[in-house]
């Protein structure tokens, strides 16, 4: 598995060197010449002798009948992206029909928007301004990018225990409270999930590592070669299995 050395500091709790694994996440026709650490995503480019090479196959909209053909034909892993979203039943139903090591979800997100209002319910006597949303989160898209109203690390918990084993998040982290869903997402999960950009292609992965903790990133094919290139360090400043971390202002 490729790696972006990341070394600890000598003070950090645990000490000595935490790596970064990356992956690859690309179509078919971009994808890597070995694909054996790649998630590939599903689509017409994709070949028989492809499939079981894959680290995963993403489905972003198909459902149960496309995962079940690709499993039967040896892919080591499909992860479900919509179709899990509308109906979270075919995650459970694959795992026991394939077994959970062959099944994972996919989520592209991004922050929830925050509307205010008056709420005059509590108090008759005053107008308060409340947001909609009380601490910010992420929220959960379909393939065409249209939000759903579903909180990310809550929908991952669930995808969890209906059988999924891995999940692959794409978001553009940009701000602290990116930051922070970002470590909170790492300690709840840990290394069940990986984390890639959504759209940004030139995403701040150092402060990923650094303030998000993340240890597992999934990259278009040229944030991905650019990383093998150069396999440069990148600081860790604190232990991945910590609080989250909030930069200063």
């Amino acid at each position: 598995m490729n790696r972006i050395a990341a070394p600890a500091p000598a003070d950090a709790t645990h000490g000595g060197a935490a790596d970064c694994a990356i992956r690859c996440l690309a179509s078919a026709g971009a994808a890597p010449a070995d694909v054996s650490d790649a998630y590939l995503i599903d689509g017409p480019a994709l070949d028989a002798g492809m499939i079981p090479a894959a680290a995963g196959i993403v489905l972003p909209r198909e459902g149960a009948a496309r995962a079940t053909a690709l499993l039967a034909a040896g892919a080591r892993r499909v992860l479900l992206g919509e179709a899990a979203l509308l109906d979270s039943s075919i995650v459970a139903a694959l795992a026991t029909m394939f077994g959970s090591e062959r099944v994972g979800v996919y989520v592209p997100a991004r922050r929830f928007e925050v509307s205010w209002s008056f709420d005059t319910t509590s108090n008759a006597d005053f107008k308060v301004l409340t947001p909609s949303l009380g601490a910010p989160a992420w929220e959960a898209l379909r393939a065409d990018g249209t939000r759903t109203g579903t909180q990310v690390l809550w929908w991952l918990g669930e995808m969890l225990k209906q059988g999924a084993t891995e999940a692959l998040l794409c978001v553009d982290i940009r701000d602290d409270a990116d930051l922070n869903l970002c470590a909170e997402c790492v300690e709840q999960f840990g290394d069940r999930v990986w984390i890639g950009p959504l759209a940004d292609a030139e995403p701040a992965l150092d402060e990923w590592v650094r303030y998000g903790h993340v240890r597992q990133l999934a990259l278009p094919p040229a944030l991905h070669a650019r990383a093998i290139a150069i396999d440069a360090p990148v600081t860790a400043t604190a232990d991945a299995g910590s609080a989250p971390v909030e930069r200063a202002a």
